[in-house]
């Protein structure tokens, strides 16, 4: 298996720590996303859209984070515990792969405007990383994980750029679900850290 990777990225992140918590090996290869060498000619051809992660095993090639956690899950999670294969079990959970997919990125978007720079609009950025956060929060009263009353891909979806949202500017103290949630991610048998998201 082999995913290019870069460490500063939360969705290549979900990746790694995926594949650690199922114990399975596999070659990292750097992408230069700062000098953006994901959209090199290189790349383009292996994802034309231009980014990371891309992951390959075998004569497998996919691109986006969720997809590939799907992938990784059905094939490698023998207990059947972080993707189950029941039909609610499955729409639950892929809610919250959109989520991580989608409006969680406003969080990874506002950290791009603040650590590289990148001209986007920050403070509709913040405010739609809020908004998330809020119903995030309103969801985990009461309950550990987002769904299924344990940690499942959903969970690792939205889990880097929440954690990372101070890097954007965004406080995460209106929301003490979401902090004893990340707590807990943290706390799972085989998590790893990456810059930015500190060991528990």
């Amino acid at each position: 298996m082999k995913l290019y990777d870069f460490e500063l990225s939360g969705s290549c992140y979900k990746i790694r720590l995926l594949l650690n918590i199922l114990g399975q090996r596999y070659e990292a290869v750097t992408v230069d996303f700062v000098n953006k060498e994901h959209k090199s000619a290189k790349y383009l051809a292996l994802n034309p859209f231009g980014e990371i992660p891309i992951f390959e095993d075998g004569a497998l090639r996919l691109r986006d984070a969720q997809a590939i956690m799907v992938y990784l899950a059905r094939k490698y999670d023998k207990g059947n515990y972080w993707y189950p294969d029941d039909a609610e079990s499955m729409g639950r959970i892929n809610q919250w792969l959109s989520t991580g997919g989608g409006e969680v990125m406003n969080a990874a978007g506002a950290r791009l405007v603040k650590i590289l720079n990148y001209p986007l609009d920050l403070e509709k950025l913040q405010a739609g990383a809020n908004r998330v956060f809020k119903i995030m929060d309103e969801q985990l009263a009461g309950r550990q994980f987002l769904e299924l009353g344990h940690p499942t891909i959903g969970d690792i979806a939205c889990f880097p750029y929440t954690a990372m949202a101070g890097e954007g500017g965004i406080s995460l103290t209106p929301y003490p679900n979401v902090l004893s949630w990340l707590d807990r991610m943290k706390r799972i048998p085989g998590f790893i850290p990456m810059p930015g998201i500190a060991a528990p």
